[in-house]
């Protein structure tokens, strides 16, 4: 295929290819190297500079793609160019003034995520940062990318258009769209169905439990939802891609595509079927937040380097907030479910002391050095701006519905952002943020995003609750305080977590260390928390582990009990206005919920 392309003369190919194509080829899939083909044609200057990205939009670490990349080579026909490596990411070619010059290179690919690239002798997954070199100043060029399968059965899903003069050709309109596109190629199951007079495609690879008519059945009714809450859909044909894995859990979300992950066992149960199509609604939902409703540093992607928003909180933390209430509201799920859900959300908030330490704006900037790697102490310094930009987003909720007797709520303010910026794609700055959310919620909010998004203080749900007539009732443990979590490792039990000023750190208990007993007696994880309920609070105990291989035992002063979970509950005798207020948010009477 090469050598034809190489003795074409220059306006053959120019009549024939766009200025910038690439061939992704994978002759033995099972070595997981995808082989690369860059073809260019009329490249203006006598030095090439290519770049590969070091992240990707909607996943905020550097993830050095660049490290997987090897056996670089550059071509003016069959004579091999000069180049070198000048950066991590970085390649320059010495081109002079040939027209047509071909580069090769190969790309491990054995990391099997949403944001990342995965070959075996099963499929190929690629996402087009983790793949495709940059040509600095050619960004806007179209692109076409030709998929050379190893096995004439396998299909090419993308949600790029196809090329139909050339089979597996596809093109994007720029190098933002071909990052902004996964391919998935294999023998993967494809359903089409038809939302609101618009294609789309389920692309499954795996093996699972999942109902295929269900499952197409909730994504219809959620793709509705959205739409009809932003007055339609914002593309001509949609594609989602799911990988059916082992105990894995996640989604990355594009303009008119998403990547999905999930446990292949996962669909049978209530509770965990519910969360996969949390996790489609979530994905689904950045169409509008985030891809196009997006800050204003994210609004030209910088590849090379770290993109800083404190604007996550309302990108990711909004879009959690309805992914739990879009099932309900969709009629995929009932209230309690949905309730269940949100009083899990918020039991991991307030059992997170790092919300007293980093303030969400902070979280937000500190995603691509935090979020992405968590450590031993992250639950002591750290809060998620997932988390707690969807506790912030159900206080403005109530907040805007109770000003305005739920004639408005924070649906008008996605949709004022969608008017006012998504739909231009023009990027807004904080402060433009929270010009739209006071001018829905029709109040000064200065002092509201000066403590709970750049300071520290708690947030008071029972105030934003209880003219709903609710109310966050807290259940304490059974057993004293100790303050450590434990996870058992090939036969183990290793703690994982202690939690800053509880009496175990106190006592010098630490993280990593490997429980062996109390009070002389074997203990594991199973058992810790009932033999800790034969003690009172202040009772001093004996905590024996391994730390660093040394046997070391530690007394410790248990603490009162702390509570376990909170709860939403009803508030006692509420007024005709509470009532009023719940049936206007969810549409159900209050008297519904137990």
């Amino acid at each position: 295929m090469n050598q034809a392309i190489a003795t074409r003369s220059d306006t053959q190919v120019q009549e024939l290819y766009s200025s910038i194509h690439y061939w992704v080829a994978m002759p033995q899939p099972e070595t997981h190297l995808f082989e690369v083909t860059l073809h260019l044609v009329n490249y203006p200057l006598p030095i090439l500079d290519l770049k590969m990205p070091v992240w990707t939009p909607g996943s905020y670490l550097v993830r050095e793609y660049a490290k997987n990349l090897q056996d670089f080579a550059a071509f003016a026909g069959s004579e091999p160019l000069s180049w070198r490596k000048i950066s991590k990411n970085h390649w320059q070619v010495e081109k002079g003034n040939v027209s047509e010059i071909i580069l090769r290179y190969r790309v491990f690919a054995n990391e099997l995520s949403v944001r990342t690239n995965h070959l075996d002798a099963t499929h190929g997954y690629f996402n087009g940062a983790a793949l495709f070199l940059r040509i600095p100043g050619w960004e806007e060029q179209p692109i076409h990318i030709t998929i050379v399968s190893p096995h004439p059965e396998w299909q090419v899903t993308t949600g790029l258009p196809a090329v139909t003069e050339e089979a597996n050709t596809f093109l994007a309109a720029d190098f933002d769209t071909l990052v902004d596109t996964p391919f998935e190629i294999g023998s993967h199951q494809l359903f089409h169905f038809e939302v609101l007079g618009k294609p789309h495609e389920l692309a499954v690879w795996g093996q699972g439990n999942y109902q295929p008519q269900k499952l197409l059945e909730d994504f219809q009714k959620i793709i509705e939802f959205e739409a009809q809450m932003f007055g339609g859909l914002p593309y001509q044909r949609y594609v989602f891609i799911l990988h059916l894995f082992n105990q894995a859990y996640g989604g990355l979300e594009h303009k008119n595509s998403c990547s999905l992950i999930y446990h292949r066992f996962g669909f049978r149960l209530q509770d965990k079927y519910e969360r996969f199509i949390q996790l489609v609604a979530h994905e689904f939902f950045h169409l509008w937040n985030v891809k196009r409703i997006r800050p204003k540093a994210l609004e030209v992607f910088d590849y090379d380097q770290e993109n800083y928003t404190p604007s996550l909180w309302f990108c990711e933390g909004t879009t959690s907030y309805y992914d739990l209430v879009i099932p309900f509201r969709a009629g995929i799920y009932d209230v309690k479910s949905y309730f269940n859900h949100l009083n899990q959300e918020i039991t991991k908030y307030l059992k997170t002391p790092g919300r007293m330490v980093q303030t969400l704006s902070e979280s937000s900037v500190d995603a691509w050095i935090k979020l992405y790697r968590p450590d031993a102490n992250s639950g002591n310094s750290q809060i998620s701006y997932y988390l707690k930009g969807e506790m912030l987003s159900l206080l403005l909720d109530l907040l805007i519905r109770f000003r305005h007797s739920n004639q408005r709520s924070l649906d008008d303010v996605m949709v004022k952002m969608w008017e006012q910026f998504g739909k231009s794609e023009i990027g807004y700055t904080p402060e433009q943020l929270q010009d739209v959310i006071e001018l829905v919620a029709g109040i000064d909010l200065s002092d509201f995003f000066k403590r709970y998004i750049d300071g520290l203080d708690d947030l008071p749900f029972n105030d934003y609750l209880e003219p709903f007539g609710l109310q966050l009732v807290e259940e304490c443990e059974q057993e004293p305080y100790l303050g450590v979590r434990i996870k058992t490792e090939n036969g183990r039990e290793i703690i994982k977590f202690v939690e800053m000023n509880s009496p175990a750190k106190t006592a010098g208990i630490d993280a990593g260390d490997e429980l062996l007993a109390l009070d002389g007696i074997k203990v594991g994880t199973n058992q810790l928390s009932e033999r800790l309920q034969d003690y009172q609070p202040n009772d001093s105990i004996q905590i024996t582990v391994f730390h660093q291989d040394e046997l070391r035992n530690y007394s410790v002063i248990l603490g009162k009990q702390h509570p376990h979970k909170y709860q939403l509950r009803p508030v006692e005798n509420p007024n005709s206005t509470q009532q009023e207020n719940f049936l206007g948010w969810l549409g159900i009477s209050l008297s519904t919920i137990k």
